[in-house]
């Protein structure tokens, strides 16, 4: 445990590092602690967080820097949001005050405002699906063996992927599959719609068709789409601007996962079970590319819509507290957005 003194002196490095990216020594703390303290006595408290594994002594200059362990310490106690200024709430006002079609295009317009505002990775999930349920679904011609199927939720999300089907089936089938699918699914969760495409579905849809195990695996793929948990990415490139350029290898495993953005995604796995604004430093990210990185995520709740996330990638020597304070407000914004559009939606 630390002393009072020895906390201030920590949190003061912390400031001055992540500001100038420079090792901090005595002689500046001596400047710049709101106490007043001997240069002697600043050297032996740094003494003392060094040989408690909170800053490392660089080979450069007599300076110290935070180590991953200091980070931790101070997250897990020092660390105090800072309050987002006005302009930057004006900023995010201005960006979402937009008309949206789809609850997609506000999620990935949060995703770009994230990235804008810091110049760091955002990553933004739509509301978890229990809420979505299906309200329509058509099959729309496009060929004479070519068909879209195309399904609606109450999220406002439009699924569609396009068919061939072969030629002994007739447009009077494929009307009455359509009927059928609508008659027995419309108005139910999409897990539910998943669970009957494997078990009711197919003994009404037998009485039409010889085998109608073709169709269900065309229609399951686009039920499963829309059932999956949607996110966007913006700013993959700035993971880039803090990498190791003399490291090739983890500069081309961060250009791999930026090109996969589900492997971004799988960084916020069980990131769910919190509803604190959580970090995680490059060794606790549990991928080596990342070990120079940390990931800020925060949950959003949209009341009876679910929750859904928001995650800033970035160096692990970013802002905290300029952060945390920024994805606290801005979480509140985009949670006040969709209810907004769930509420024009239903007036509708």
């Amino acid at each position: 445990m630390l002393t009072d003194r020895q906390n201030l002196i920590l949190k003061e490095i912390f400031r001055i590092f992540t500001e100038t990216s420079q090792p901090v020594g005595s002689k500046t703390l001596m400047e710049t602690l709101p106490i007043k303290v001997s240069s002697a006595t600043i050297r032996n408290e740094m003494a003392v967080l060094e040989e408690k594994g909170l800053i490392d002594k660089t080979h450069l200059s007599s300076g110290r820097v935070p180590s991953v362990e200091g980070y931790r310490y101070y997250l897990d106690n020092l660390v105090q949001p800072t309050k987002v200024s006005n302009q930057t709430s004006k900023v995010i006002e201005q960006n979402f005050d937009h008309h949206y079609h789809q609850i997609d295009d506000i999620i990935q317009q949060s995703a770009k405002i994230l990235s804008d505002l810091t110049s760091y990775t955002a990553i933004t999930l739509l509301p978890e699906n229990r809420s979505t349920y299906l309200t329509g679904f058509r099959i729309v011609p496009i060929t004479n063996r070519q068909f879209m199927a195309v399904l609606v939720t109450n999220q406002g999300t439009v699924q569609s992927q396009v068919y061939t089907i072969s030629a002994d089936v007739s447009a009077e089938v494929i009307e009455k599959i359509v009927n059928i699918m609508n008659d027995e699914l419309v108005g139910l969760p999409l897990d539910v719609v998943i669970q009957k495409l494997h078990t009711d579905i197919p003994i009404i849809l037998s009485k039409y068709l010889h085998s109608a195990n073709g169709f269900l695996e065309l229609f399951d793929e686009v039920f499963q789409k829309a059932a999956r948990n949607k996110f966007f990415v913006d700013g993959q490139l700035n993971l880039l601007n803090y990498a190791d350029k003399d490291d090739m290898q983890q500069i081309q495993s961060l250009y791999s996962t930026i090109e996969q953005n589900d492997d971004l995604l799988a960084l916020l796995d069980n990131e769910l079970d919190s509803s604190k604004i959580n970090v995680r430093l490059g060794p606790e990210i549990g991928n080596d590319a990342f070990k120079n990185y940390s990931i800020i995520t925060a949950r959003y709740d949209t009341g009876n819509h679910g929750e859904g996330l928001i995650a800033l990638l970035g160096p692990t020597s970013m802002p905290y507290s300029k952060m945390i304070g920024l994805l606290g407000l801005f979480r509140e914004e985009l949670a006040n957005k969709l209810i907004e559009y769930y509420k024009d939606l239903n007036d509708d």
